[in-house]
């Protein structure tokens, strides 16, 4: 990973292999379906095109993905496991939670900037409960990310507070960056189809037993602060524009 720039991208490709053409398996599918929207662009994706990609007829891939839809949220799913959590005990950035945030921040803006075309999902399809904000929309990383904070001697309701800052700064700002690159930030347009596809944002059928920060903070993540958020986002622009504009 980088700390500024973009990693090459890394191909993923379902090329045939010497013996013949590589047996299809979910995990094959997503990832040759991240190599087309990389290349080709979020709304050429269809089952058809990818199966084409990858050699097989489109009913093939039925058995392991429930259409196009099921297919964008594993890909979602893919990109946002991708986001390395804890920094490496070697670089010493875990020491404090200033080098915490900061390795976070960069982990996530390399996936974004590996994968222009698919942070826009990551960015705005519907989590699978309500409280999860993208794009740290996973709930192995919050768990993580509240626990390391409250680890630093933050209180529990300062963590989630963090929480929603640390988000709302990252998606804004990487929206923004990938679509300078050209990207589009818009919902994509078309049929979503195919197939009985698993609909996220089912938030009392999701399992957080293992996690149990975040199941203690449940109710602290599901308050809803979004205008005391805009407002104290204004005021700290304002402030650092002030700073700016004194010098």
């Amino acid at each position: 990973m980088t700390s500024g720039g973009v990693m090459p991208r890394e191909r993923e490709s379902a090329a045939e292999p010497a013996g013949g053409r590589r047996p299809l398996s979910r995990e094959l599918i997503v990832r040759e379906a991240i190599a087309f929207i990389d290349d080709e662009g979020i709304t050429a994706l269809t089952m058809r095109a990818l199966a084409g990609r990858l050699g097989v007829e489109a009913m093939s891939l039925y058995r392991y993905v429930n259409g196009r839809e099921d297919l964008l949220e594993a890909v979602v799913g893919s990109l946002v496991e991708r986001i390395e959590v804890a920094p490496p005990d070697d670089e010493g950035l875990a020491a404090n939670w200033h080098g915490y945030l900061q390795w976070l921040a960069h982990s996530v803006r390399d996936v974004a900037l590996q994968h222009p075309a698919i942070f826009p999902l990551v960015a705005t399809r519907h989590p699978a409960a309500t409280w999860l904000r993208p794009p740290l929309r996973s709930v192995r990383i919050v768990e993580q990310f509240l626990t390391t904070l409250i680890q630093h001697g933050f209180r529990e309701e300062q963590a989630v507070e963090i929480y929603r800052v640390f988000t709302s700064f990252l998606l804004g700002q990487l929206l923004l960056e990938v679509a300078a690159r050209g990207e589009s930030t818009a919902p994509v347009q078309v049929p979503l189809d195919e197939g009985d596809a698993d609909v996220p944002n089912r938030d009392e059928e999701l399992d957080i037993a293992r996690f149990p920060t975040v199941a203690r903070l449940r109710s602290l993540l599901s308050e809803d602060h979004s205008q005391a958020e805009f407002e104290r986002s204004l005021e700290a622009l304002l402030d650092r524009l002030d700073l700016l504009f004194a010098q």
